[in-house]
């Protein structure tokens, strides 16, 4: 989970977007994202789905399982 939130940041910061601004894009609270950001919860299928359009990544880059997007 560790190389997730890592990389939630890295694409929030590549876009130059506060908690808030990434938050309002994909509809959510900014508190829950924080929350997915830090990795204290759990990021669910839909929302995961949601940050892959947005950033135009395969979620396999998210997740970590390759290095290639």
């Amino acid at each position: 989970m560790e190389i997730l939130c890592k990389r939630l940041k890295e694409m929030r910061l590549s876009k130059k977007l506060t908690l808030r601004g990434l938050a309002k894009e994909i509809n959510i609270s900014t508190s829950t994202y924080f929350y997915y950001e830090k990795g204290e919860r759990v990021l669910p299928c839909d929302v995961l789905v949601l940050l892959c359009k947005y950033y135009n990544v395969p979620a396999d880059y998210l997740l970590g399982l390759t290095d290639i997007y």
